[in-house]
């Protein structure tokens, strides 16, 4: 079960029933904290932002590789949905309306990863992994968190080789196991053409890793643990600050080790890529938007900022 579903009741995650509808009672509690924080409520602003931070984090991390850049992505989402909190109208939950801003502004960021500027396929990335892996077992200093280290970039660098749109539908519909509807409705596409799009990225992952990933097919080539040379060689893994497997993660959420024992109770390409600690939104930046919202120089709840 995903990050954002095994929260769903407490931290306003996807919920089951129209566009992430979830119960009335749900919603009705969702109208009136929102409402309290239009109003100026300073506590109930807040609030939203804790209630949200963390997922679009997640979600931006996801989207564009690197922490650095989803610190800066998700932060500007951050300003987006709290600018913009009086035109959610309850069509979806919360979180799922913010996804919804999230994924736009994502979808049409300007700066391309460095996969992206590569051109970068999956079938040139499979190669490159083969072709890189050490005759043995990497067995140095924290070896363990190493090899976690590159299983959690290398999963991330697999998502870069999809174009964007197909990435998104990946990562809600397998990563955050949102319901098709409300997938759909987060990228305001019909059901089916989302899909449509999310079985033709499962289909190139799924035929990518079962070729190469020894985690989702122990018949493939490709081992973590063979990887940790090469990348440290190559600076894509830092040993001394591993920036993924020691990333701070969302209170009460699965940490490296419940992420990686879950996905090793499976072996497919989705529980792979699923299988990320929940990663928790620098708190630094959260703290910039509610300050940037106090000084007024963004107006609070205009319609400025809101993709809705």
């Amino acid at each position: 079960m995903s990050e954002e579903r095994m929260r769903s009741d407490v931290d306003v995650g996807g919920g089951a029933g129209g566009a992430g509808g979830g119960g009335g009672e749900v919603l009705d509690a969702e109208r009136e904290l929102v409402a309290r924080a239009v109003s100026g409520d300073k506590d109930a602003l807040e609030d939203v932002v804790r209630r949200v931070q963390d997922p679009l984090y997640r979600l931006a991390l996801r989207m564009t590789w690197r922490p650095a850049d989803a610190e800066d992505a998700a932060q500007e989402i951050l300003i987006r949905v709290v600018t913009g909190l009086a035109t959610w109208r309850a069509e979806a939950r919360l979180l799922t309306w913010a996804y919804r801003i999230g994924v736009n502004h994502l979808l049409n960021l300007k700066r391309r990863t460095s996969q992206e500027a590569a051109g970068l396929s999956l079938d040139a990335f499979g190669e490159g992994l083969v072709d890189g892996l050490a005759p043995v077992a990497y067995a140095g200093p924290d070896a363990e968190l190493l090899a976690r280290e590159v299983r959690l970039t290398c999963t991330q660098a697999m998502l870069q080789c999809l174009e964007r749109g197909e990435r998104v539908a990946y990562v809600l519909g397998e990563v955050f196991e949102l319901p098709s509807p409300e997938a759909a409705w987060v990228l305001d596409v019909s059901p089916a053409a989302y899909r449509k799009r999310l079985e033709r990225a499962r289909t190139r992952l799924r035929t990518f890793m079962d070729a190469t990933c020894g985690l989702a097919n122990p018949a493939a080539p490709c081992r973590c643990a063979r990887r940790v040379a090469p990348a440290v060689a190559a600076g894509r893994v830092d040993p001394r600050r591993p920036a993924l497997a020691s990333h701070p993660v969302s209170p009460g959420g699965r940490d490296l080790a419940r992420a990686s024992a879950q996905m090793g109770r499976l072996h497919d390409a989705a529980t792979v890529l699923r299988s990320h600690p929940d990663y928790a939104a620098p708190r630094a930046r959260s703290e910039v938007v509610l300050g940037l919202l106090g000084s007024g120089r963004f107006p609070l709840l205009s319609d400025e900022h809101s993709d809705q």
